[in-house]
């Protein structure tokens, strides 16, 4: 779990067991958007879904922070050539 650390630091299970779990509240979630090489716009938007503030800190003195997070993504104005046939129901509407 030592993905995004800062160099030189390695994140253990003990560190996870004994971190802080840390409310937060919305302040803004934009969207990024992209228009994609084949006429596609797609926005992507990264979601807070956790923050825990670990009892370890940085080679500068800031404290450790873990997100748990969830990308967003939609796509739109895709171009007619790129799409597929829609597929038929299978259950039909009662």
């Amino acid at each position: 779990m030592s993905k995004g650390a800062p160099p030189g630091i390695r994140i253990t299970q003990k560190d996870l067991i004994e971190g802080i779990d840390v409310d937060f509240s919305e302040e803004q979630e934009s969207w990024n958007i992209y228009k994609l090489s084949d006429g596609t716009t797609m926005k992507v938007k990264l979601v807070l879904r956790g923050v825990k503030r670990l009892k370890r800190y940085s080679p500068d003195g800031n404290p450790i922070y873990i997100i748990q997070t969830q990308n967003v993504v939609r796509t739109l104005d895709i171009p007619k050539e790129i799409k597929a046939k829609p597929k038929e129901r299978t259950i039909k509407p009662v």
